[in-house]
């Protein structure tokens, strides 16, 4: 089993840089990419990731609403939110929304990976 991941950023070169980090990594799956926020909630709920990677600041609907937004579905997925920013009120509301981390997008290969591997390691225990 693999860990299904939607990404969500509104720049394609970032959005192309995860995902061939991603397709480097054995049991990751991106079955998604998005944008936009409402485009995002729209593919996450038809196809029910394991993970979401979400851009914070997007034009219309940023990360934070998204995340929200998602929080009320009976089955949320995961969320981790990137950022160009190290604001800490970015922090604390990544913490209030109960994501998985809050990651700065230049140390997004080193911060991401045993987010990952925990991710893993959860699924293989729970077959």
């Amino acid at each position: 089993m693999s860990v299904r991941i939607l990404l969500v950023d509104d720049s394609l070169t970032f959005v192309g840089a995860v995902r061939q980090f991603l397709a480097m990594l054995p049991g990751t799956e991106v079955i998604g990419e998005s944008n936009d926020g409402k485009d995002a909630l729209l593919k996450a709920s038809a196809l029910s990731p394991d993970l979401v990677l979400l851009d914070v600041s997007m034009p219309g609907m940023g990360g934070l609403e998204v995340a929200r937004t998602m929080r009320t579905w009976p089955k949320s997925p995961e969320v981790v939110f990137l950022s160009m920013h190290e604001a800490a009120a970015y922090q604390s509301v990544a913490d209030e929304l109960g994501a998985l981390a809050f990651i700065n997008k230049a140390d997004f290969v080193v911060r991401l990976l045993p987010i990952i591997d925990k991710m893993i390691g959860k699924q293989t225990h729970t077959v």
